[in-house]
């Protein structure tokens, strides 16, 4: 199996870490995602990582260019979908907040959810009868699924 046509949630944590770090392996794994997958967005995961790029702690280590490439990119390359009101009341984690990862991932049939957050980590048993597998970075760059060779 590969990502050719995967759908991937990417928790925001990771989209920022990938601007701040990006040789590291947040950025080569969203470079994948979106050379061979497609990342999947709702309004309101779009509206948390605009929110968290603007903060004024990244002044320093990103540009305001580097933002704005990067939410015009998302914007352009992401598979947009809308959470139907069934899914929206689903609770599964113990900050609610963190829902809106797992609601995107079951609204879009995704095929993975990436994030460094261990509150979604743990819910990796629970997801999978859905068909999610929630990985994080490091676990999803071991994965052949992620090879970046292909």
């Amino acid at each position: 199996m590969s990502t050719r046509g995967s759908v991937v949630v990417i928790d925001s944590n990771v989209w920022i870490s990938g601007m701040l770090t990006k040789l590291g392996a947040p950025a080569q794994l969203i470079r994948q995602v979106v050379r061979v997958g497609r990342p999947v967005f709702t309004q309101e995961i779009f509206a948390e990582l605009k929110q968290r790029l603007w903060l004024p702690k990244f002044d320093r280590y990103v540009s305001i260019e580097d933002r704005r490439r990067l939410l015009h990119e998302v914007d352009t390359t992401a598979l947009w979908i809308d959470v139907s009101p069934e899914i929206a009341v689903q609770l599964f984690c113990r900050d609610a907040d963190d829902d809106k990862f797992i609601h995107a991932a079951l609204a879009s049939n995704a095929d993975w959810l990436i994030t460094g957050d261990k509150d979604l980590l743990v819910l990796s048993e629970t997801l999978l009868a859905s068909g999610v597998r929630i990985v994080s970075t490091a676990d999803a760059m071991q994965l052949p699924e992620f090879n970046l060779r292909t």
